[in-house]
């Protein structure tokens, strides 16, 4: 009688997505599949990002079609602040209260490409700031060469927001510190497995507390570089979140079991997620 040895596979950590850009153009013919390499991998639950008046209804779309896995922010990023007129006001507002939306933005300041003028941007980010403090959910913040306007923006509404977090953190040490003095949560992407500009955030990500750290892709963009074997496509998807997860648990010298635990707690309790496979 001979015996087959029975091999003990680990189950995938459950992680969260906290920005995915699913609406994207490059998801459309296989976004199916995305969402089961996402869930083989432990990607069960993801946030996909709103930033503009037509990609909010397209995410709020998305969660129609996975109640249960995608939701939505509401919101218009700094490259079209420039459209945040009264009438794009006006649907922001309507769509924050629907189904599936679970804070508001992409919303901040972009000085580095100016696609809007800063005079646009700055007064974008306040409105969509009064509008999270309206609407009573916290907010997704993106800044980029900003910090200094952000950061003094962001003081001035704080003590009415239940939250925010700095999309994709890829500053140094005094900006870091000063988000966290701010009370913010901080998003990591895969910006942390590049070599080239992101190394100085392998430090940096030991300072930030448990419960304040979550992780992203920003998908289809910031592919982690040190994903072997390198994908084909240039194209990140949700699946890579293992990847930004076992390196930001590296750099703080925790098991990937650990980080998952606490950054998933951290990002179900922000936006206030059903359990998984709920």
């Amino acid at each position: 009688m001979t015996h087959t040895a029975m091999i003990a596979v680990s189950p995938p950590p459950d992680l969260v997505d906290i920005g995915a850009n699913l609406t994207h153009e490059s998801f459309q013919q296989d976004l199916d599949a995305v969402m089961k390499r996402a869930a083989d991998s432990g990607v069960q639950r993801l946030v996909v990002t709103g930033t503009s008046v037509a990609g909010t209804q397209a995410a709020i779309d998305l969660h129609a079609r996975w109640p249960d896995r995608l939701f939505a922010t509401c919101g218009i990023h700094p490259h079209h602040a420039a459209e945040l007129d009264d009438a794009a006001y006006g649907s922001l507002r309507e769509m924050a209260t629907r189904a599936g939306v679970v804070a508001i933005g992409e919303c901040g300041l972009d000085y580095y490409r100016n696609y809007s003028p800063r005079a646009a941007q700055l007064a974008a980010f306040r409105r969509q700031l009064e509008l999270a403090v309206q609407a009573g959910k916290p907010v997704f913040l993106h800044q980029r060469d900003a910090h200094a306007d952000f950061a003094a923006i962001v003081r001035e509404f704080r003590s009415s927001l239940v939250g925010g977090v700095a999309h994709c953190f890829t500053g140094h040490a005094a900006e870091l510190e000063e988000c966290l003095e701010l009370d913010l949560a901080i998003g990591i992407t895969g910006w942390i497995c590049d070599e080239r500009r992101g190394r100085h955030l392998l430090p940096l990500v030991r300072e930030i507390p448990r419960g304040r750290l979550m992780i992203e892709t920003d998908a289809p963009y910031l592919l982690p570089r040190s994903l072997r074997p390198a994908p084909g496509s240039r194209r990140n998807e949700p699946a890579f979140l293992v990847e930004v997860a076992r390196v930001v648990a590296a750099a703080r010298q925790e098991s990937l079991e650990e980080l998952a635990v606490h950054s998933t707690a951290a990002a179900q309790a922000f936006f206030a997620l059903p359990a998984a496979n709920g």
